[in-house]
């Protein structure tokens, strides 16, 4: 009998270890579930290319926007998953005499929206979280109320842009601005002064940061881990971005990038980081033209979501523009017969940027500026000669002006001395390009 309850004991304490320990093993991975049986992506065939096979024509168009024009960045094309261009102009740091390399790590500005979206959608998968939720849910001191997660993923919330009024409060109490404040830090700024919103929930599409911001700091709400730890192990890793992190202002001094991001069509205006490059979700993913690519592939492998939950993200959710250009998920549209294009843009602290995904022909367009100017207004040849639909507002039935609906952020900026050691290596001409609104990521 002794034998007997001996026995029963130590089952039942190897059931209880054995509980114990696929608890804890689910608690670690219940954020990390890569599909099975989907095959992790080829990142070294992917990623191979010779630049003695750089597509000419597309060369001589980047020659060309870089010495008329004043592209200063990095730029890939890709076409049915294989790179087709890639190079690098101009500088990193002006100042220091720092070249771009393909290696360069650029503020995505922007462009991390397509990412934010993508780990809600995993989260919606996981069943950690709906869309219909209310962010009231997972902040219960939010101020403003019928705000749902699909309404922020749309831009349909009617919230105010933190970027603005929390900008207003910083300068009227002479706040120090170089600290970046974190993303519950910024929620619990909105809770205090309640800056009036722009409109009422759901009754129009209005592009704001404040939307992908309150998406970051649901994610940090429902994962219990930083977003830059949720983004880390749940979207670079398994999509193979090895170069790819978030950084923010409320974790670095100084935030360890090697490329600065320059204003005002001028080598002496580099953007100094200040608080406001502490909220992520809106932005603070930084990462190269590779990585942009092997994100794009690991998508259409269904890798991060499926291939449903996509579709969804690529419906649009907003009036179209022009009648071609809507909102899904995280994502800018393109729309025409036979034509779908998904893509986004970014414009946050002297980076402006492009990330193109033809979904019928499967082209890939990334172009990472560190430059604000108006050069990337100047695209059409290179839509046209990679097959991709021509994506610029101006383009169909207006005055051919680019109309962005992001505005320029508030922000510091340093005047720096041209390096002495040598001349500039190159001439930056704008004759052609026309003067717009300063608009934002």
């Amino acid at each position: 009998m002794k034998l007997v309850k001996q026995s029963l004991l130590t089952v039942s304490l190897s059931m209880l270890l054995m509980a114990s320990c696929s608890s804890s093993g689910d608690k670690a991975n219940s954020f990390f579930s890569p599909p099975e049986k989907i095959k992790p992506l080829d990142t070294k065939a992917l990623l191979a290319y010779n630049p003695k096979n750089a597509d000419k024509q597309i060369d001589a168009f980047m020659q060309h926007l870089h010495k008329n024009a004043g592209f200063n960045g990095n730029v890939l094309v890709a076409k049915n998953g294989k790179i087709v261009y890639q190079n690098a102009f101009g500088w990193a740091n002006y100042p220091n005499q720092d070249s771009l390399t393909l290696n360069s790590q650029f503020e995505l500005a922007s462009v991390s929206k397509t990412m934010t979206s993508t780990a809600i959608l995993q989260l919606m998968e996981r069943g950690k979280l709906h869309l219909s939720d209310s962010v009231q849910q997972f902040f219960p001191n939010f101020p403003y109320h019928g705000v749902t997660i699909r309404m922020l993923l749309t831009h349909r919330s009617g919230l105010p842009n933190y970027v603005y009024a929390i900008d207003d409060v910083f300068r009227k109490e002479h706040r120090d601005q170089k600290k970046g404040v974190t993303n519950q830090q910024m929620m619990d700024l909105l809770a205090q002064y309640k800056p009036a919103r722009y409109n009422l929930p759901d009754k129009g599409y209005h592009y704001n940061n404040s939307n992908f911001m309150v998406l970051g700091s649901i994610i940090e709400k429902v994962t219990h881990i930083s977003y830059a730890d949720y983004m880390m192990q749940n979207v670079f890793l398994p999509a193979g971005m090895k170069h790819t992190n978030v950084y923010s202002k409320a974790t670095y001094d100084k935030i360890p990038t090697k490329v600065l991001g320059h204003d005002r069509n001028s080598w002496r205006y580099s953007v100094a980081q200040n608080y406001l490059d502490g909220p992520v979700g809106d932005k603070g993913i930084y990462s190269t033209v590779a990585d942009l690519f092997l994100f794009d592939r690991a998508l259409r492998a269904g890798l991060l979501i499926k291939q449903a939950t996509q579709d969804s993200a690529y419906t649009n959710r907003v009036p179209l523009k022009n009648g071609h250009f809507g909102y899904g998920y995280g994502w800018h549209l393109f729309e025409a017969p036979n034509e779908k294009v998904v893509y986004h843009t970014g414009w946050w602290h002297g980076f402006r940027h492009n990330f193109l995904r033809d979904m019928k022909e499967d082209v890939v367009i990334i172009l990472l500026d560190n430059m604000t100017n108006g050069s990337l207004l100047h695209l059409d040849d290179l839509f046209k000669m990679t097959g991709m639909p021509v994506i610029r507002a101006g383009a169909y039935g207006r005055d051919g002006e680019e109309d962005d609906e992001q505005v320029q952020a508030p922000t510091v900026e340093k005047r720096q001395k041209p390096a002495k050691k040598q001349k500039e290596k190159q001439v930056v001409k704008h004759s052609n390009v026309k003067k717009h609104k300063a608009h934002k990521h």
